[in-house]
């Protein structure tokens, strides 16, 4: 009997350091899950747009039988809505990456300090700062593609077609990543409001 009892410890000590290891419940796995999706296409968001950049000749004039090139650059630093856009879902990125680390280690922090009320304040802001980043954007990526004929601003998008493509592939990303941390934010929510009690 003191073997068996013993043995039962055993197993019991094992399966509580085992539990350790994991996330404490299923919500834990999927709000890990979403935060890689919601990383993932915050980060090719932020790696599309950084990197696009296209130059193209045109002719500007012509002498005589000769015509006369210019060379024009279109980069994503020319129009701050961009730059904010790079920043904003960068900054979204670190946040689900720390948020990940966090949650995957656990069991080496005293994890419970950190509130629940902090991590959703955090993600609503997450979530208002990819928002403002991707809409500036797509205001921007309007006004490339249409221009505005009443501003006489000239569109650009039927001169540089692989920079407005790239561009919009990164918007794309934003909004993805924008839809799952909303979802992510929902869920934080939700974790804020009281147990329901089982008296009747």
């Amino acid at each position: 009997m003191a073997l068996e009892n013993g043995e039962k410890l055993d197993q019991a000590a094992d399966s509580s350091s085992a539990a350790a290891l994991k996330p404490k419940n299923y919500t834990s796995w999927v709000v890990l899950l979403l935060r890689v999706i919601a990383f993932s296409g915050t980060t090719a968001a932020t790696v599309a747009m950084a990197t696009n950049k296209q130059t193209k000749s045109f002719t500007v004039a012509t002498i005589g039988t000769t015509p006369i090139q210019a060379s024009l650059t279109a980069k994503f630093q020319h129009t701050p809505a961009f730059v904010f856009f790079v920043i904003a879902n960068g900054m979204a990125s670190v946040h689900n990456l720390v948020m990940m680390a966090l949650q995957i280690f656990a069991h080496k922090f005293d994890y419970k300090r950190l509130h629940h009320v902090t991590i959703a304040i955090l993600d609503m802001l997450t979530v208002g700062l990819i928002s403002g980043g991707v809409n500036a954007a797509v205001f921007m990526a309007e006004l490339g593609k249409n221009g505005n004929s009443h501003a006489k601003w000239n569109q650009i998008c039927d001169k540089f077609e692989r920079y407005c493509s790239q561009g919009g592939a990164a918007i794309i990303a934003s909004f993805i990543g924008l839809l799952f941390m909303l979802i992510i934010t929902i869920i934080s929510i939700l974790k804020l409001l009281p147990p329901k009690s089982n008296a009747t």
